[in-house]
């Protein structure tokens, strides 16, 4: 039987293929002309022009004509799909969607902010969002609390979690679990197992915080079943995905290849730290999506906003289209009611990031504050959500 979540994939596809041809010649309602398109799900890169009519792409080509259409000057630009950030914590900001929106990011996952008890303030904020946002519950039901998600295990409620998700099926699309020893303490796995039995049995991801917990990181992941997320990948040790001769521990291999995720989860550089970064790039294990973990302290200090954690990825050797992928059709792919965005194909909703790539000499920190510099950084200049162009010109504080 097909379930609510493959129903809504197998027809966003279904419109994709309807949607490829009509209205390709136009009259279009906006043009996007003159800039750098890429599109990995496409495998395009190179100069084009793309049309967009009733909130759908419809054109992608060069010397689109726009006619009487809204035209948008992007040369020097680039045009890719509108950023997906699947580790937020927008909800708990009140102009926290509007400021990732102006950031290019057209739909982000909330993750754990709100537990079973306080979900519908998450909900709520999604409502009033512009773009598509979903929820992650934080198996602790009071959700983020000064004293520990679940340090109480009494917390970790199955039964309340999985009443909070039947009850919102449109909002809430799986269980983040905060997994570092202030946070779980002894309750690591055990807060892993019950995420395990609410999720399972609905088809739904569980996504862990890793860094710093009492339990070691192979006995966490061994938990994992296909399409859960490892977020914090570049954390520091111990019981990270390094083992203390610096080499990616067998178990995060395994859980990769039975497929799990695994995300980038900036934050304010406290998942991040250099060098591990770097031994885990050497060992050709990149991420599969780049989020920024955002926050509003995070956001005001500067650093966290998605086009920024993409550029500090550039630095550390990524190419530009492994960020745009990390960002659009790889973080697409990770939550179903998602797997219709992530790309410029004529049909795809026309969700669109519009991007300056500027040369230049810019800093960007870890964990321990050290300072590295890299040669170019990301803004982005507009955003196109379901077809209406918008600027970040009055960025909301």
């Amino acid at each position: 039987m097909m379930d609510r979540r493959t129903f809504l994939t197998a027809a966003s596809l279904a419109t994709l293929g309807a949607c490829a041809t009509a209205g390709a010649q136009g009259p279009f309602d906006l043009v996007i002309k003159g800039g750098r398109v890429i599109d990995p799900a496409s495998r395009l890169d190179g100069a084009r022009d793309v049309a967009v009519t009733g909130g759908r792409i419809v054109a992608v080509r060069a010397g689109i004509e726009p006619g009487a259409a809204q035209v948008h000057d992007a040369r020097s630009k680039l045009i890719v799909p509108g950023l997906i950030d699947i580790h937020t914590h927008v909800t708990s900001a009140p102009n926290g969607s509007a400021i990732a929106l102006a950031d290019g990011v057209t739909r982000w996952v909330d993750c754990g902010t709100r537990g079973a008890d306080n979900v519908s303030r998450a909900i709520d904020a999604a409502k009033v969002a512009k773009q598509p946002g979903r929820i992650l519950i934080n198996i602790g039901r009071s959700g983020v609390i000064g004293g520990g998600d679940t340090i109480d295990l009494n917390l970790a409620d199955v039964g309340a979690a999985r009443a909070a998700i039947k009850a919102n099926p449109d909002w809430v699309v799986g269980i983040k679990c905060r997994l570092s020893s202030e946070l779980a303490g002894p309750n690591d796995l055990e807060d892993v197992r019950r995420a395990q039995e609410v999720t399972r049995p609905l088809g739904l991801p569980v996504m862990i915080h890793i860094g710093h917990s009492v339990t070691p990181l192979g006995k966490l992941v061994d938990l994992l079943k296909p399409g859960d997320v490892v977020t914090h990948l570049f954390t520091a040790p111990p019981h990270g995905l390094l083992d203390d001769n610096g080499r990616i521990i067998p178990e995060v291999r395994a859980a990769r290849t039975r497929g799990v995720f695994f995300d980038v989860g900036n934050g304010r550089g406290a998942h991040v730290k250099w060098d591990v970064a770097d031994r885990i790039l050497q060992q050709g294990f990149l991420p599969d999506t780049i989020s920024s973990d955002w926050t509003l302290q995070g956001y005001q200090a500067g650093t966290v906003n998605l086009p920024n954690i993409m550029s500090s990825m550039l630095m550390l050797g990524f190419t530009l289209e492994q960020v745009v992928a990390c960002t659009t059709t790889h973080a697409a792919r990770i939550f179903a009611d998602f797997r219709s965005a992530g790309t410029l194909q004529p049909g795809a909703p026309a969700d669109i990031a519009i991007l300056d790539l500027r040369e230049g000499a810019f800093d960007f920190a870890d964990v321990d504050q050290a300072k590295r510099t890299g040669k170019q950084k990301l803004f982005n200049t507009a955003t196109v959500l379901g077809g209406r162009l918008s600027t970040p010109e009055a960025k909301p504080a």
